[in-house]
């Protein structure tokens, strides 16, 4: 055998085990890949929970109602119960307000008697359909995303920057 012969079959041995190994690679690799780091780039479905009885609610009186909000990071899952303020007017459709007031963050309530909601912190006002009545409050009552089915009201909790005149979700 002449050396130019070898060198050739050498050659061949290098590219082929060359092609396995790289077949090899990416037949480990790839799925690794998409296993580490594709969940990290996906964003996070949001989450319809169901609150209660859309006919529990009264006609044009708020009602705090519980949300039981579950977030899943990987492996491990949060449950943590959130509140919310829910409107049903004469029609029959549901405003979902979130807890939170738009000027600081703080929690406010329904003020039955003065037929308005009171956050106590800087006494912010808001009527009944989430506009600001009065106070520092940049904006009117953040809002949440709401679907009414089989007579369950289901809502997305989501939260808001606090203290921008903008609603800008985090």
């Amino acid at each position: 055998m002449n050396t130019s012969e070898e060198k050739g079959r050498r050659t061949f041995l290098g590219w082929v085990t060359g092609v396995i190994a790289a077949v090899i690679g990416a037949t480990v690799g790839i799925p690794l890949v998409g296993y580490t780091i594709l969940p990290a780039l996906k964003r996070r479905e949001p989450e319809w929970t169901d609150v209660g009885p859309v006919d529990s609610l009264p006609f044009g009186i708020p009602k705090e109602m519980a949300c039981i909000h579950t977030i899943a990071d990987g492996w491990h899952k949060t449950t943590t119960k959130k509140s919310l303020w829910a409107v049903k007017d004469k029609t029959g459709a549901v405003m979902v307000y979130s807890p939170i007031c738009t000027h600081l963050g703080c929690g406010y309530r329904w003020e039955s008697e003065q037929q308005k909601f009171h956050c106590p912190c800087h006494h912010s006002f808001f009527s009944v359909d989430g506009k600001v009545l009065s106070g520092p409050a940049p904006r009117p009552l953040d809002t949440l995303p709401t679907k009414i089915k089989n007579g369950r009201l289901l809502v997305i909790y989501k939260e808001f920057k606090a203290g921008s005149a903008a609603k800008i979700e985090l």
